[in-house]
Formats: structure tokens, sequence, C-alpha cells
């Protein structure tokens, strides 16, 4: 057997409402829609994301919602990479649809999606 290579497959997000939830990620990040899956009594199931050569699954739950503020234990945090002129610009759309930057490092700006799980914008420092 070859050397294994491992590459992050899939990110799988639990919600209460799918459909809200995909539609974030989808319209203000452009992340095209792969398969959407059905349950019992045709209940909106999941909703799954292309994210680069993975994808973002976005699972229905019946679990509370769980806010995290910081770091927390186990996945805590999505961030998807942009370019400086990106971010600026996704800043902006996000604040136009009710999504304001909740803090800023000089690389990231962190948001919440309709569910509460953090989200971040980010890109490595632009060589000089």
């Amino acid at each position: 057997m070859g050397e294994l290579v491992p590459a992050l497959h899939h990110v799988a997000l639990g919600a209460r409402n799918v459909a809200t939830v995909a539609a974030f990620y989808r319209d203000l990040f452009g992340l095209g829609e792969i398969r959407r899956q059905t349950g019992e009594g045709e209940r909106l199931r999941s909703i799954w994301l292309g994210l680069g050569d993975a994808i973002l699954m976005i699972e229905h739950t019946d679990e509370p919602l769980r806010a995290v503020d910081g770091v927390g234990a186990g996945p805590f945090l999505i961030a998807l990479r942009v370019s400086p002129s990106e971010r600026r610009e996704l800043e902006a759309e996000l604040g136009r649809h009710g999504y304001p930057v909740e803090s800023r490092t000089p690389h990231t700006s962190y948001f919440r999606d309709p569910e509460g799980n953090r989200v971040a914008i980010s890109h490595y420092p632009e060589e000089p």
C-alpha cells in the first residue's frame, strides 16, 4: 500500500433549519449545492454544499442550539479562505444581510450563521 495522504472529505454541521443554514452558506459564500436528501415523510434531512475539494454537509437535528464563544471543546468554527479584497467585500455583504462582524484579527473576520455557529473568513498575511 502507498503512503497515506489524508485530506478533508467533509464537515457536517447540525442544523434545526437545514434550508435556512444551507442558504446562508450557498447564497453568501457561493457554495454550490451538490445534493439534497429527504427522510421520512419527505422531510428535508440534509443539503450538501461544495467546499473546495471537500463537502459541507448541513444535517437536520432536533438538538438545542449550542453557542460557543472563543475556543470551545470539539469543533467550534468554520473558517473559509478568502483574499484580502474578498474579505472586505464579504464583510460588507454579510452586514447588508444582517450578519455583522462579531470580532476581527488582522487576517480574520468572525460572524455567526443563522443558528449561531461561528464562521470566519480568513487570509494569510500579504507578502510585502
